[in-house]
């Protein structure tokens, strides 16, 4: 069973059935001697693409988002048992430009990893995704308030939403589908 293990901030490690390993937005916590073979960027912002961290394993890469959006188009990609689509991110501090959020589908299960954003007119349409985890920052001033997230997870409608950066503020959201992680948990990502 693939597993989502949240090591703070916006940084993540997926490990797939098959035993690939992606980091998504490296930059702080634990977990980074687990060779990767695959890393995905959001953004170039110094907290999101610590890729110093990263040993890799033979034929490991980094997908950063300048590779997921050229000339205002979101690509998508299969690789490593993975497909990611890139979806807009953006808000005052961040250009939509030069800032994405994956869509991840890996063993059956849909992960949605904001990056840094607002709540966003485009979250709408990922609602027809039927995304089953939604990994959304919230912090208050350079991403989501709680309320903000909270309408987030609503207009997008994941089965799980995982409120990530600041869990004081992660525990004032009140989607009903929201679910608290702290760094170092791990959970077995299931399809309900």
């Amino acid at each position: 069973m693939a597993k989502l293990f949240y090591q703070g901030h916006a940084s993540f490690r997926l490990t797939t059935n098959e035993g690939k390993v992606v980091f998504i937005d490296p930059f702080c916590g634990l977990g980074y001697k687990t060779p990767a073979d695959l890393v995905l960027i959001t953004h170039e912002h110094y907290d999101h693409n610590n890729t110093e961290l990263i040993t890799f394993n033979p034929g490991g890469y980094i997908i950063r988002s300048k590779d997921a959006l050229t000339d205002g188009v979101y690509h998508t990609f299969e690789s490593k048992g993975l497909k990611i689509k890139a979806v807009p991110a953006y808000n005052s501090h961040h250009n939509k430009s030069e800032c994405v959020g994956y869509v991840i589908e890996v063993d059956g299960v849909k992960i949605y990893h904001a990056g840094d954003t607002d709540f966003i007119p485009e979250m709408e349409d990922l609602k027809n995704e039927n995304i089953d985890y939604a990994l959304l920052p919230i912090d208050g001033t350079y991403t989501m308030t709680p309320q903000e997230a909270t309408k987030a997870a609503i207009a997008i409608n994941p089965k799980h939403m995982i409120p990530t950066w600041d869990y004081r503020q992660a525990m004032m959201v009140t989607a009903p589908m929201a679910m608290l992680m702290r760094p170092n948990d791990e959970i077995e990502l299931v399809k309900d």
